[in-house]
Order: C-alpha cells, then sequence, then structure tokens
C-alpha cells in the first residue's frame, strides 16, 4: 500500500511542481541538477502519501461511511505534517482546489485552511459511497447531505461577505502605491545595473512630493545590494521623493561581528534619505534558494545557494508588527513564501490591518507557480481577517481585503501600479486567535464520530 501512495503522490507532485527546475536555468553549475529536481523532489514529497496509504491499511477498511472519515482524517494528518516537518512545505494540498470560489472558503476566518482541507477531503470522498453495496436510501441521504453542506458553507460565505461591507473605510491623509516591475531575472548576474533599476523603479512610481505615500517595492528588485550600498544612490532618492513619502523595500542587510558576519533578506521602511526607520528580517527561509543545507559539505563540491551570492542568509529573530508612520496603521511583514504557512503568523492579536507581502517570483519563469503562490494569499487575508498588500517583481502583484477579495490585481506578464485609498477595518477572526489549534479539535470531533459510527456499523 506504501507503493501506491508513493506513486500516487510522485505523479501528483510532478505535475504541479515542475516550475522548480526554472530555478536552476540561470547559472551553468546547477543546469546539471535539473533532472534530479525534477524528480527527486516529488519522490521526497511523494513518501508523506505513502505512508498515508500504508497507515489506512493498517486499518480493516470496508465500503462503509466510517472509512470515508479515516481516510479522510489520516491524509489531512499527514498534509499537516508535510506543511511542518523538515522546515515544511505546504505548497498546493486539496483545499487550494476551493480558491476561486470565495464563498466556500469564507469558514476559514473561522477553522483554518488544515481544517477546511479535512473537511473538503471528506467531501471529496462522499460519492464515491454510491458505489458501494448501500440501500437506496442511504446513498440518496448521502447526496442530500453533501448538497446541505455545500449550500449551508455558500450561504454563510455570502452572508459574511456581505456583512463586512461596512467594515471598509477610507485611509485618511494617506495613500498606498503597490510597484510591480518587471525586471529580468538575468539582472541577478549582471552587476553595476542598479541605477538603470533604480530609475526604472521611481518612473513606475511617480511620486508627488505634496501627497503623504507608503511606496511598497518587490524583494528581489535590486540583487545583490545592501542597504549600504543603497544609500550610494541616496542623491537619486532625496531628488525625487520628499518628506512626505516613506519606501518599504526588499533589500539585504548585513550585521558584523568581531568573528563573523550575517547577512539577512530583509524588509525595511526607509525615508527619503534613506535612514533605516523600521526592519524586519526573514524568519522562513527556502532551502536551497536562500541558504543550503550542509553547507560546509556542499562547498567541497562548488555548490552554493540558488540566487545572487555563495554566502547563505542568516534567520531573523522574530517577527513584529511596523508602524506606516500615518494614523497608527501597522503591518505584518512577510517576505516571499512566508505566506504559505498557515497559522504561523507569529502575532499575537493586535490592531494590525495590513499585511505586506513581498517577493520575487521571477524563479518560477513562465508557469502555474506564480498562480499556485498567489492562491495562499488569499487563504491567507480570509483566515487572519487582513488586507493584504502584495508588491512583486515577475509574479501576481494585488490588493486583497480581509474576505479574500482581489481588489486589484497585476499579472506576472505586465507591470504597473496599484494605488490604495481604503481599506476593511481590523476585525479579528476565531482562527487568529487560536490558530491550529481547532485543526486538532476537528480531528477529535473526527476521531469520535468515527468510533461512534463503526459501533453503528457492527450492529
Amino acid at each position: 500500500m506504501f507503493k501506491i501512495g508513493w506513486l500516487f503522490g510522485f505523479g501528483y507532485f510532478v505535475s504541479n511542481l515542475y516550475w522548480i527546475t526554472n530555478a536552476l536555468t540561470f547559472e551553468e553549475i546547477f543546469k546539471p541538477l535539473i533532472p534530479f529536481a525534477l524528480i527527486l523532489i516529488p519522490l521526497f514529497l511523494g513518501i508523506f502519501y505513502g505512508f498515508g496509504t500504508l497507515i489506512c491499511s493498517l486499518f480493516n477498511l470496508e465500503k462503509n461511511f466510517s472509512t470515508v472519515l479515516i481516510f479522510a482524517t489520516i491524509f489531512s494528518v499527514i498534509e499537516f505534517i508535510r506543511g511542518f516537518i523538515l522546515g515544511g512545505f505546504p505548497w498546493n494540498i486539496i483545499v487550494y482546489s476551493w480558491t476561486n470560489y470565495l464563498n466556500y472558503i469564507q469558514i476559514l476566518s473561522i477553522i483554518g485552511t488544515y481544517s477546511l482541507n479535512l473537511i473538503s477531503i471528506t467531501i471529496f470522498l462522499l460519492p464515491f459511497l454510491i458505489f458501494f453495496k448501500k440501500e437506496i436510501k442511504f446513498k440518496v441521504f448521502v447526496v442530500l447531505l453533501l448538497l446541505f453542506i455545500l449550500i449551508c458553507n455558500s450561504f454563510y460565505g455570502y452572508t459574511k461577505i456581505k456583512n463586512d461591507e461596512k467594515l471598509y473605510t477610507e485611509l485618511k491623509d494617506f495613500k498606498i502605491k503597490i510597484i510591480s516591475p518587471k525586471i529580468s531575472i538575468n539582472r541577478f548576474f549582471q552587476p553595476n545595473n542598479e541605477a538603470i533599476i533604480i530609475e526604472e523603479l521611481i518612473e513606475l512610481s511617480n511620486p508627488n512630493i505634496l501627497h503623504n505615500t507608503i511606496f511598497v517595492f518587490p524583494e528581489g528588485a535590486l540583487a545583490g545590494v545592501n542597504l549600504n550600498k543603497l544609500k550610494t544612490f541616496k542623491e537619486i532618492f532625496l531628488k525625487e521623493f520628499s518628506e512626505k513619502h516613506k519606501i518599504i523595500m526588499g533589500i539585504n542587510t548585513e550585521k558584523r561581528t568581531e568573528n563573523s558576519s550575517k547577512i539577512y533578506n530583509s524588509m525595511v521602511v526607509l525615508d527619503n534619505k534613506l535612514n533605516l526607520i523600521s526592519e524586519y528580517n526573514k524568519i522562513k527561509l527556502v532551502p536551497f534558494g536562500e541558504f543550503l543545507p550542509f553547507e560546509n559539505f556542499f562547498k567541497k563540491f562548488g555548490l552554493k545557494k540558488i540566487g545572487y551570492g555563495y554566502q547563505s542568509f542568516s534567520v531573523g529573530e522574530e517577527r513584529k508588527s511596523i508602524s506606516f508612520g500615518f494614523n497608527n496603521l501597522s503591518f505584518i511583514p512577510l517576505i516571499c513564501y512566508e505566506i504559505i504557512y498557515s497559522g504561523n503568523i507569529s502575532l499575537l492579536p493586535d490592531e494590525t490591518n495590513f499585511i505586506i507581502n513581498i517577493s520575487e517570483d521571477g524563479w518560477f519563469g513562465e508557469s502555474i507557480g506564480p498562480h499556485q503562490h498567489f492562491s495562499h494569499t488569499i487563504f491567507r487575508a480570509i483566515e487572519e481577517g487582513k488586507n493584504i498588500i502584495r508588491s512583486t517583481n515577475n509574479g501576481i502583484s494585488a490588493y486583497i481585503d480581509s474576505n479574500g477579495i482581489i481588489i486589484s490585481k497585476l499579472e506576472s506578464t505586465k507591470k504597473g501600479v496599484i494605488e490604495i485609498n481604503n481599506y476593511k477595518k481590523f476585525n479579528e477572526t476565531l482562527f487568529s486567535k487560536f490558530g491550529n489549534k481547532i485543526f486538532f479539535y476537528i480531528i477529535l470531533f473526527y476521531v469520535f464520530t468515527i468510533f461512534l459510527i463503526k459501533r453503528w456499523e457492527n450492529k
């Protein structure tokens, strides 16, 4: 049974993670690794599904309702483990098939992604009961139960979105601009092009010196430029931006001690003089992309992390909300794929209304990758009840409200600017308060239900 699940998982992940190999095409040193990445990563991730089917085989499963619940429970727990073990990779779990059905996923604000994943797997399995050797009354009951669940959930979502419309309020005295360039990923390996890129970012920004404005630049637009080097372009910023402006951007920062030097992938808030106002250093780093596991060993073979530079990024210490500097509003910083971790915002509920997610999605290439990445953003907005400001280079930039509604969006094939003038006021969700504890409560409910149904079926 392990082999069946493993092969299914391999096929599943090969079909939707093929884009990973695109990141290996930019440097000659990595190109020989493309076939290995295409095969080995899905093989590894498929192991989780292999263990899922193996554990299911230990039960005396028959063609009845308890079998559906047992399989759904085991499979969802395996998916949860996949999201956390060895740093975790909760990419493309089954529940993301609901991404385009906003009414159906509003329940995320109560139960979260993993709980909805459990319920979704159960719903997707229920039609198979029709083919079991059961009375027609039972089959009709199953169909009606499925329809009832879907209708009730859709009605709840519709009502929630309708009621939350009154939460909209205008940004007073300032506005936010999401800057979404399309700078080729090849510039990571082309030195001394910083001035050209800065001019392009400023041209897109089109700053008005009279208006209070927050400019949000993406991650990685200035590859290899740390904060100290950026200050050599201070005169350009002074000329184009005023004291009424603040710039939020992704950049490398460096901390030196007597014995070592640490480099961080950071989100910083700067004034027009490039003075540092606030800083967040990324906590969840991408393996091989931002740090090289077993670095001392692999360096012997000439390997390094994918992307600019040889030294791995260091892990930041903590994530705190950051003030915009206007109207007591603040935001939670998330860099790149930190947005994919459900229940891992790592903040106590506060009066924060926004999440800012910056990313460099050029590594995905022209694939389904940017769309998969973007789908996680919608789920986080609903779970946390926060407006999400997303600025990407070569990816999908957007402004998403706390119900997951896309207010404005720029596709990965386009560059441009999104201007934000309003937002939905903070509305703490049940999930933002309790996180993934809710998933374990629902698992306990499933186990209790399975026990009761098993007793009923054995009578």
